[in-house]
């Protein structure tokens, strides 16, 4: 819920500041070789031409095998009834790389699959998206790796995948003070589908505690601190902790993960004029 930029490129600018977020997950801890993924993004409106742009690093290592990507976001925006609506296109390079560290019970040469000397390739991506936000309600719409890029080099195809979310604070009571911030993402890639379920409670716009439930995956507590040392920034850090729901329950100690984000309004400087007259009164 805080990193939504990484899968809509229409998020791009749409909260009239600039923001920048790191994510850092470690999952699956008791694995040699187990899941580790960074993420870095910043994005910003440029709000002469009604537009926001966005850049998005990733890295992913998964045993023998190292992702990245890298893509720059643009989103289009027009204003819509208490909200903005973003129209958002993204490109950029998606990258894999297979090492040759090979500890199999099967000799891994017979395998045409798995390259023995470390492979590398990369290919050109798109993605795209539609994203509505207001002051208590945001959706999006968008897709990822929109060419399905092939990566013949590492026997690898980028499979077209599918996103929707969406989140609402509500004010209970009528009282900012305590804030309920239900929120959902759903993701398929057309042949298996998973829903995370999000409910954060935020007191005093300060601190929050929440939990997610991950379908066949996970049950995952939050918990984070933000503050405003003024009306025109915000920092953000967060922690979580995935409780694994699945079979690998009995192997894995669990999952953790921490985002730090950063938003600062951007604002024009007052055009100032002098005027001189030759009058002296």
């Amino acid at each position: 819920m805080f990193d939504r930029l990484s899968v809509n490129p229409a998020v791009a600018g749409t909260t009239g500041q600039l923001c920048a977020t790191g994510i850092f997950r470690q999952q699956w801890t008791g694995f040699d070789g187990a899941p580790k993924t960074g993420l870095f993004n910043a994005h910003m409106p440029i709000k002469k031409i009604s537009s926001g742009v966005g850049i998005s690093a990733y890295f992913d290592k998964l045993g023998q095998q190292n992702s990245n990507f890298v893509r720059l976001s643009y989103s289009f925006h027009r204003k819509l009834g208490p909200g903005t609506l973003g129209i958002g296109l993204s490109g950029g390079l998606l990258a894999h790389t297979l090492g040759n560290n090979w500890i199999a019970r099967d000799n891994p040469s017979d395998d045409s699959a798995i390259p023995m000397g470390g492979r590398s390739d990369s290919k050109f991506d798109l993605g795209a998206g539609l994203y509505y936000t207001s002051p208590t309600l945001w959706i999006g719409l968008s897709a990822t790796h929109l060419t399905e890029p092939e990566l013949a080099d590492v026997s690898i195809t980028g499979v077209r995948h599918y996103f929707v979310q969406a989140g609402y604070d509500w004010a209970i009571g009528g009282d900012k003070k305590y804030v309920l911030q239900p929120s959902t993402l759903i993701k398929s890639d057309g042949t298996s589908t998973q829903v995370d379920l999000n409910a954060n409670f935020l007191y005093n716009n300060q601190v929050w505690l929440g939990v997610t439930y991950r379908t066949e995956d996970a049950i995952a507590p939050l918990i984070g601190y933000q503050l405003k040392p003024n009306d025109k920034s915000m920092l953000r850090i967060g922690y979580s902790y995935d409780v694994t729901t699945s079979q690998l329950k009995n192997y894995s100690s669990g999952t953790h993960e921490i985002m730090l984000s950063y938003c600062v309004l951007l604002e024009k400087k007052p055009d100032l004029q002098i005027y001189k007259n030759v009058r002296f009164l």
